[in-house]
């Protein structure tokens, strides 16, 4: 069966205009065309408070998914301001398998973003600050503060232990 002549709605990879990710979302919408365009916060640290600083990033810059029928809607969707077009080979765009989208959703936390570096900390692992003031200091891991977004460690060196509270984007566990 040729993706043109698909009856019910799939997922298509859009590839949008230069940062039109947000604008082609807002306009596929209005088309009735259900959208997933996937962000992530990146950690940066504050070099002069040693805080982290959050930054919303596209995981798929210039790309977003739209689930839409293509035999009645892909000219549509070719056309509708923000996108550049819509993905695909030959004679006409290729599905995205619901699967993939399902895993990329299983990420998305409850505040819309992306997770990452969710390995599972348990009190007594050795972990490794990755950025930051303290980077390439290494600890243990004590337990979750605050939302969990924050952890404590206690930092162990040659003559020196001491607690810290640290962001957990910014620590690695080591084995």
């Amino acid at each position: 069966m040729n993706a043109f002549t698909a009856e019910t709605p799939r997922w298509y990879a859009v590839h949008t205009h230069s940062l039109q990710e947000e604008r082609a979302a807002e306009n596929l919408n209005a088309w009735g065309i259900e959208t997933f365009a996937p962000k992530f916060k990146e950690p940066r640290v504050n070099p002069y408070t040693g805080k982290p600083v959050y930054f919303t990033r596209s995981l798929f810059p210039r790309y977003m998914f739209a689930r839409f029928d293509a035999g009645r809607m892909l000219r549509k969707v070719w056309f509708t301001r923000g996108v550049s077009k819509v993905v695909g080979f030959g004679d006409g765009p290729v599905p995205v398998e619901d699967e993939i989208i399902d895993m990329i959703k299983s990420h998305v936390g409850p505040d819309g973003f992306v997770q990452f570096n969710e390995e599972l900390l348990k009190p007594g692992d050795k972990v490794v600050v990755r950025d930051g003031p303290l980077a390439d200091l290494v600890g243990v891991f004590e337990r979750d503060v605050e939302d969990g977004a924050r952890v404590l460690m206690l930092l162990t060196a040659i003559s020196y232990q001491g607690h810290v509270t640290i962001d957990r984007q910014l620590l690695k566990k080591i084995s």
